[in-house]
């Protein structure tokens, strides 16, 4: 049975379900996170939280891929095309960096590296709705910049990579390791404009 014909993604209460259930993963992790303590924290009966999800690891799953939804979703809605390439992928840069070193991001990410072995599933969910998705995304725009003459690239998709690798630059290594965990506005906008300067010294028209 498929993820998408397993969740019921009706009734009043599935949003509740799942900010109960973002709460507790990111206090206990995956292993800890029982569904009993996830219950309580979203207010809900364990027979209505059975109902939405029968298993935890698709509850996690959903979490995972509707708060990466939510982030692509705030890129795109603040993107103008008519703004030269620097600014669209300034501003790119920016959302992106702050998404990857966010609580939620990095919690997530320890338990997909934590998990691997025993459920592959969770890594596979979260770089479908994160990376990949927000590979396709950028692909997106790098189509129309290059059309528009904005850019010159060859390989949309692996420029793409480039991209966000560029993001991960210092400041996703250092929150990785637990080195560091509050980054300020000016540090997420040093990585994002040496990200968008190397970029565009490789691929500006």
């Amino acid at each position: 049975m498929t993820q998408a014909a397993t969740i019921l993604r009706t009734g009043r209460k599935f949003d509740q379900v799942l900010r109960g259930a973002r709460e507790v993963f990111m206090a206990d992790g995956f292993e800890g996170a029982s569904v009993d303590e996830i219950a309580r924290v979203a207010g809900v009966s364990k027979a209505t939280l059975y109902s939405y999800f029968p298993d935890k690891r698709l509850l996690f799953m959903e979490v995972a891929q509707t708060e990466c939804t939510l982030m692509s979703e705030k890129i795109m809605s603040m993107i103008d095309e008519s703004l030269p390439a620097r600014d669209v992928l300034m501003l790119t840069a920016v959302q992106v960096i702050t998404f990857l070193t966010s609580e939620f991001a990095q919690q997530v990410f320890r338990i997909c590296v934590a998990e691997r072995d025993r459920f592959p599933e969770l890594g596979r969910a979260f770089y479908a709705a994160g990376p990949e998705n927000g590979r396709e995304r950028i692909s997106e725009y790098l189509e129309k910049a290059v059309a528009a003459g904005e850019l010159k690239i060859v390989n949309i998709p692996m420029a793409a990579e480039q991209f966000s690798e560029l993001c991960k630059v210092k400041l996703w290594t250092r929150a990785v390791f637990g080195i560091q965990d509050q980054f300020t506005e000016a540090e997420i906008r040093d990585v994002a404009g040496h990200a968008v300067d190397m970029f565009l010294a490789r691929y500006g028209a």
